[in-house]
């Protein structure tokens, strides 16, 4: 059989990174510092999404299987692709700026920047601040070679019934996943509140920046970082016969985090070079000065 996927999958299904967050917004409606949009002007996502993000959807749900989060666990958490300050990192994201998008022009700097001076306009804590700077940097991740559907998305445990509130559940029944038994229980191959430390999820931006950075921040900021597109468990209350009682309680930092995420994008530019000092003096407070990429 021919195979019908592979032009779909050697070209990006949606235009840019950013589209996943643009989505999210539809789907989750409501208001979060410097937010534009009244609750009213969401609507049906599903009705409404490109055939480009359904695409996207296919792909990730069709792909990230157990296996396939463990290979890249083994390809990318040696943490031997580069060297980089964070900094550094941050410009090395910046070339993932798409002039096609033609819902904003800014860079991925001013991106982070906007979540972190939204933080910092409401007298977040320092080591706050500097997590909404970096939360998004493991989307270097595309500049490695990886398809937009291994780095951004919402995540989800591998290895387990996949939940139905997963949005576009469908496209789960061509996971070969699907077909194992031992997969299709609510716990799967895990044992009961074992905890999301112990859980694979797929793969994407979210796990690989929690390991570049996991031996220098504190917990509540690793969470934001390794859980916030974990939208199945923060915004829709499912998998919680796989946490502790430490997940119940750092999921309520993701969810204090995710209103910035989500709607601090706003129309004003920050000004880079004006705000680089700070940045960098907040960067080395909590960071040495290279990183293992």
């Amino acid at each position: 059989m021919a195979d019908t996927t592979r032009a779909a999958v050697d070209g990006p299904p949606m235009q840019d990174v950013d589209e996943w967050e643009q989505l999210l917004q539809t789907r989750y409606p409501g208001g979060g510092p410097a937010t534009e949009r009244a609750p009213e002007q969401f609507r049906d996502y599903r009705a409404e999404a490109r055939p480009s993000v359904k695409e996207f959807y296919r792909l990730n749900h069709e792909r990230q299987t157990l296996q396939f989060v463990l290979d890249k666990k083994r390809e990318y958490l040696a943490l031997e692709k580069r060297r980089m300050t964070v900094w550094e990192a941050m410009e090395f994201l910046n070339t993932l700026v798409d002039d096609s998008d033609p819902d904003t022009d800014l860079s991925q700097i001013e991106h982070l920047m906007q979540t972190a001076e939204a933080l910092r306009r409401d007298g977040r804590p320092r080591w706050f601040i500097l997590t909404g700077l970096i939360h998004d940097l493991g989307k270097i991740l595309c500049l490695f070679g990886e398809p937009q559907w291994a780095v951004v998305g919402d995540t989800f445990p591998v290895g387990c019934r996949f939940s139905q509130k997963i949005v576009f559940h469908e496209f789960f029944a061509g996971n070969p996943d699907s077909a194992v038994p031992e997969y299709q229980t609510p716990l799967g191959i895990y044992e009961g509140a074992c905890g999301l430390d112990n859980v694979h999820l797929s793969w994407g931006h979210d796990e690989y920046l929690y390991h570049v950075v996991k031996d220098y921040l504190p917990p509540e900021a690793l969470a934001m970082i390794r859980y916030h597109s974990f939208y199945p468990a923060h915004r829709e209350g499912e998998y919680g016969h796989l946490m502790n009682d430490e997940d119940r309680r750092l999921l309520g930092w993701v969810r204090e985090f995710n209103p910035y995420d989500l709607y601090s994008k706003g129309r004003e530019r920050p000004d880079v070079e004006a705000l680089k000092p700070y940045y960098q003096e907040l960067i080395a407070e909590y960071f040495p000065p290279v990183l293992r990429w």
